[in-house]
């Protein structure tokens, strides 16, 4: 039998199941650090002078972009270490509840039917727009300085 997500529980269910997520995920990108890593930029970016040749920005830009994709591979390593090394047992309760499933029960399932289960989650057009929409509200809300 397949876990039950947003993308298929009752609607009854979705809101406090929504708020469950939310917790925890803000709980975990906290720990993470995950959105500073992936504001990580590469060091050793080229500028170009005032007046540089056609060439010489040509040869700015394949440097930066190799800088840029490199950069990308070290901070995907580092998303990764911080989620799967550093802070598992956050990173599995996300998941669990993404799949309805209580945290302190996470391995009475199998990875893969978790991953499937993510899948169709993460693909879910409904789901992705409410969480969208939540997440622009949550940074007007931050920009303009409203409160709770």
């Amino acid at each position: 039998m397949a876990l039950k997500t947003l993308a298929d529980c009752k609607p009854s269910e979705f809101l406090a199941q929504s708020v469950k997520i939310k917790r925890s995920v803000a709980r975990w990108l906290t720990d993470t650090d995950i959105l500073n890593i992936r504001q990580r930029m590469p060091e050793d970016l080229v500028t170009l002078p005032a007046g540089a040749s056609a060439e010489e920005r040509a040869r700015a830009i394949k440097a930066n972009a190799a800088a840029q994709r490199e950069q990308t591979l070290r901070n995907l390593s580092a998303i990764f270490d911080a989620a799967f090394e550093l802070y598992p047992e956050e990173t599995l309760e996300v998941l669990a509840l993404c799949c309805f499933v209580e945290p302190q029960n996470v391995d009475d399932h199998g990875m893969g039917e978790y991953l499937s289960a993510f899948a169709r989650l993460i693909t879910d057009e409904a789901v992705l727009g409410f969480f969208t929409s939540l997440a622009q509200w949550g940074q007007m809300r931050g920009l303009t300085g409203a409160s709770r």
